[in-house]
């Protein structure tokens, strides 16, 4: 899979996908990144760290989370995109689900939409996508929790999402599927996404997992967003060695070395 200028061996590998929030509200680091130039430091110190992409989101999706205008969530990230990708050559997700903030991201240089709806909030979003040729995740995300049986009916979701990607004309080799922990779940279903990865295979497409620091690791060890570490590698630990092609974690050095131990004992490098 090519994303941005890089090409990425999603068979074989873990990848890591370091996590960039330049807001003020987002659940475990909001206010930490909001100038650019802290923002550029902390991308930095990532790609030190051994991430392989750097998401950058604009608007935090916590529960409960308050939507912002697409020209506000457009500042907020637009002047960091371009910086990133003045000043490093490492691709760039934008965390957005909306297809105006996504085409102005690609017009200043990002490489990959990473959209929690899937594509099914902005209809516009599938035609940004298909058009600019950037690499797309689709995460699992729903209105409601009413599932006659869970995980069918999320890989139906999923499916569903795959559906749109390919009527706008996006290809195969574009898309990433994301299953969407804390996102219309219950904790048990949470965990359920985490133990029953390997069937997600079936789709066809490269999974990312994204856990990090998130409630779920919160709730089973009674922790704080900011110790939620260890939970977050050991779910790391688990997405390698089920076959997942990407993590998205905040904290990047320990979950690299993680993925680089786990692969080397899996003999996947």
């Amino acid at each position: 899979m090519r994303i941005g200028n890089r090409e990425f061996d999603v068979q074989n590998r873990t990848y890591i996908m370091g996590i960039l929030n330049v807001t003020p509200d987002s659940f475990s680091d909001g206010g930490r990144y909001e100038k650019t130039d802290d923002a550029l430091f902390h991308a930095e110190q990532m790609i030190k760290d051994g991430a392989d992409l750097i998401d950058i989101g604009g608007e935090s999706t916590r529960p409960g989370y308050t939507m912002i205008p697409e020209c506000r969530e457009e500042e907020r990230i637009l002047p960091v995109i371009r910086a990133v990708k003045e000043r490093f050559d490492i691709p760039v997700s934008v965390d957005t689900y909306k297809g105006a903030v996504a085409k102005s991201a690609i017009c200043e240089g990002a490489d990959l939409i990473n959209d929690i709806w899937g594509l099914k909030y902005d209809q516009k979003m599938a035609e940004v996508i298909a058009k600019t040729g950037v690499t797309c995740c689709l995460m699992h995300n729903r209105n409601n929790t009413e599932y006659a049986s869970f995980f069918a009916d999320l890989k139906k979701d999923l499916a569903g999402s795959v559906e749109l990607a390919k009527k706008a004309g996006i290809a195969s080799d574009k898309i990433i599927l994301d299953p969407g922990v804390g996102f219309a779940k219950s904790y048990e279903q949470n965990l359920e996404v985490i133990r029953r990865l390997f069937e997600l295979s079936s789709l066809g497409f490269p999974v990312l997992l994204g856990t990090s620091r998130k409630s779920v690791i919160g709730l089973t060890l009674d922790l704080p967003a900011s110790e939620r570490m260890e939970g977050t590698i050991a779910t790391t630990v688990l997405a390698v060695e089920r076959g997942c092609a990407f993590v998205r974690v905040h904290d990047v050095k320990e979950n690299a070395r993680a993925v680089r131990m786990t692969e080397q004992i899996l003999k996947r490098r």
